[in-house]
C-alpha cells in the first residue's frame, strides 16, 4: 500500500515539476531577452545614469541607439541575443530584447553560464571580470570604464531574471 501511494505521488509530482521548470526563459534566450528589457528599466542606475552621462546619446554615426550583444559561450548552438537601448524622456530605456538584428552592436559581451550567473549574484564586477577573462568583450572600452557603475548594474540584471540556465538553446 505504501508503495502505492509513492507511486501515486512520483507520478503526480513529477510532471509538475517538469512544467514548473519549462516556465522559466532558456538563459540568453530569446525570450529571455525580453525580460531583460523590463528589468532593465526598472533600474535608474541603468536608465538615468547613462542617460546622464551621455552614453546613450553616444552613438554610432548618430542612428540614435546603442545595441548590445551577449551569448553564452558554453553554448555554441545557442544564438545570441540583443538589446537596443535608445534615449527617452531623458533615460536610457530599453526598447528592445530579442534576435540579433543589428550587424555591428556597440557592444558585444560573453562568457561562459557560470561565470554570467556568478556576475548576476554580484559575486564581481566588471573589472574583474575583465581583467581576469572571465567576461570577453568587444566595444568601447574607454565608454563602458567610465560607466562602470551601470556596468555593474547590468550584469545585476542578468541575475535578476529567474531562468533555465542548465538547458542550452
Amino acid at each position: 500500500m505504501n508503495i502505492f501511494r509513492l507511486v501515486l505521488v512520483l507520478l503526480i509530482l513529477v510532471p509538475a515539476l517538469g512544467s514548473f521548470a519549462a516556465d522559466k526563459p532558456i538563459f540568453m534566450s530569446v525570450d529571455w531577452a525580453k525580460s531583460a528589457v523590463d528589468v532593465w528599466n526598472d533600474d535608474p542606475q541603468l536608465t538615468v545614469e547613462l542617460f546622464k552621462s551621455g552614453w546613450v546619446t553616444n552613438t554610432k554615426d548618430g542612428r540614435g541607439f546603442k545595441t548590445m550583444e551577449i551569448y553564452r559561450d558554453d553554448c555554441p548552438e545557442s544564438p545570441h541575443v540583443q538589446l537596443r537601448i535608445e534615449p527617452k524622456d531623458d533615460k536610457a530605456v530599453a526598447v528592445y530584447g530579442g534576435e540579433v538584428f543589428d550587424e555591428t552592436p556597440d557592444y558585444i559581451m560573453w562568457a561562459k553560464t557560470g561565470r554570467w550567473i556568478e556576475m548576476g549574484k554580484g559575486k564581481y564586477g566588471p573589472m574583474k571580470a575583465m581583467t581576469f577573462r572571465r567576461l570577453k568583450f568587444k566595444g568601447p572600452m574607454w565608454e563602458a570604464m567610465k560607466n562602470m557603475g551601470p556596468f555593474s548594474a547590468f550584469f545585476r540584471l542578468v541575475g535578476k531574471i529567474d531562468a533555465d540556465y542548465e538547458t542550452c538553446y
